[in-house]
């Protein structure tokens, strides 16, 4: 952490002191997770479209500008509820028609099954896209009750396809299910509704709040996986402008999806559960760039959602509030990822002790380091994984070392003949290879062979889960 977010750390703490939860209640936890934003969309992040909502919840808490997560949908939610990299539980992208199931194998321990066992009331609302068949529906995975789509929210423009509706394909639909009974079809989802979707997440969102709320007898997890902005086709026709002084109907989405974010909080607050609620927002992926504009930012980093591993295709806005625990006003540039959030909720929750010991768990707890416990995260290092299992990428505090890269979604895996070493506190856009300019940095080879060699030791214990399979535990 810099001097500067130390001192801001240091200062927001002891505003933090002056109120908090209460005694002896486990905080309830919000997870509000955008689809397909850029680190540079939001207001606070530099952004050019008003963000107040957004921007508001930063400032009333703590914002990460070293947040990463994957370049691919199912990769990203498994790494928040597994607490482990995709490449161990065969989430590293979506399999294809005959390559197995999609998503968590039902032998996962998730957030919402710890939290669950913890004594929580657990619900989500809106877009899962880790797991579409029995044993891996959200009601398998921990939740009591849940509402929404199990795959993207592409679907929604597969009926549009004349040749779709002539092969018969069952269209695409909105399900719901509960705990200990089967999820179920409840309508279908079309393009009109989508234009609609997140307005309807969040109202199902804010009435579980509402709800919880007014029993009382236990804490609750809301996990709410909004639509919003993928892709950028449709948007609720209240936020439907398009002026040539914005940008098109991506600002549209962006618009709407601070008006909903502001729509949660606004329910918390009128239950009277603020010091009690920890709020946290982020994005699963980052923004696209589209060869015809009309995209988001991904501020000065190199490439979009799938130009692994640049820093554009994994580095993305979070943020987290608790008032009175959580610091106000800290901006940190603390290295944090996707799979850190459920060792981390867990320490918040005060429920550390849950968290499995029988397979490999890469998340850290950065909870003391939330509270202001502590002046760092804890974490030092990331690795990057391709879509085919394999090392893309190590990032070792400020550097990163390449090993291949990707300059697109249909383009060629490229494999150097030697790594590329990056600056990122000095070259953002990772465009000055230091193996080239300065071969006095060969040591940082060591560090990084470090990392991974911890990594492929742990394989030897605990094989990765290959892609598709029904896993059912180590043995």
């Amino acid at each position: 952490m810099s001097n500067e977010h130390a001192s801001s750390l240091v200062a927001s703490t002891a505003i933090a002191q002056g109120a908090g939860p209460a005694p002896g209640r486990k905080p309830n936890i919000v997870f509000i997770l955008a689809d397909n934003f850029g680190w540079g969309d939001f207001g606070a992040y530099g952004g050019q479209v008003a963000t107040p909502r957004i921007d508001g919840l930063a400032t009333d808490g703590m914002r990460f500008t070293n947040y990463s997560v994957e370049c691919q949908c199912t990769p990203s939610r498994s790494a928040i509820l597994s607490g482990r990299y995709p490449v161990r539980t065969g989430n590293m992208r979506v399999p294809f028609p005959g390559e197995g199931q999609m998503g968590l194998a039902p032998w996962e321990y998730t957030l919402p099954k710890l939290l669950s066992d913890a004594g929580y009331a657990t619900a989500l609302y809106g877009k899962w896209h880790v797991g579409n068949t029995p044993g891996r529906m959200p009601s398998d995975q921990g939740f009591d009750e849940w509402w929404g789509i199990l795959n993207s929210s592409d679907e929604a423009a597969y009926a549009e396809s004349p040749l779709f509706r002539s092969l018969g394909y069952p269209a695409p639909h909105i399900w719901e299910g509960q705990r200990g009974s089967a999820s179920r079809p409840v309508e279908p989802f079309t393009l009109e509704l989508k234009a609609h979707m997140d307005e309807r997440i969040v109202g199902h969102g804010t009435d579980f709040i509402r709800r919880q709320a007014a029993d009382g007898s236990k804490p609750f997890f809301l996990y709410l996986g909004m639509t919003l902005v993928h892709p950028p086709v449709t948007v609720h026709p209240a936020f439907l402008r398009g002026s040539p002084d914005r940008q098109g109907i991506y600002a549209d989405c962006i618009a709407e999806i601070d008006f909903r974010v502001g729509q949660v909080l606004d329910a918390i607050r009128e239950a009277g559960i603020e010091n009690d609620t920890i709020v946290v927002f982020s994005s699963d992926n980052t923004a696209d760039a589209p060869a015809g504009g009309g995209g988001g930012s991904n501020g000065p980093w190199r490439g979009n959602f799938f130009t692994p591993p640049f820093e554009g295709s994994y580095r993305t806005a979070a943020m987290i509030r608790w008032p009175g625990s959580i610091p106000r006003g800290v901006v940190s540039n603390e290295m944090l990822t996707s799979v850190d959030w459920m060792p981390t909720l867990a320490g918040l929750a005060g429920e550390s002790g849950r968290m499995p010991t029988d397979r490999p768990i890469d998340g850290i707890d950065a909870s003391e380091f939330m509270l202001g416990q502590r002046p760092t995260s804890g974490r030092e290092s990331l690795m990057y994984f391709g879509p085919d299992g394999e090392l893309m990428s190590v990032k070792w505090r400020n550097l990163k070392a390449v090993f291949r890269y990707a300059e697109g979604i249909t383009r060629p895996v490229v494999t150097p003949y030697f790594p590329i070493l990056y600056d990122l506190s000095s070259d953002p856009g990772e465009q000055v290879n230091l193996f080239e300019t300065n071969m006095g940095m060969a040591w940082v080879i060591a560090p990084i062979e470090g990392v991974v060699s911890e990594y492929r030791r742990s394989l030897e214990r605990y094989p990765n889960i290959p892609l598709g399979a029904d896993f059912e535990g180590y043995q």
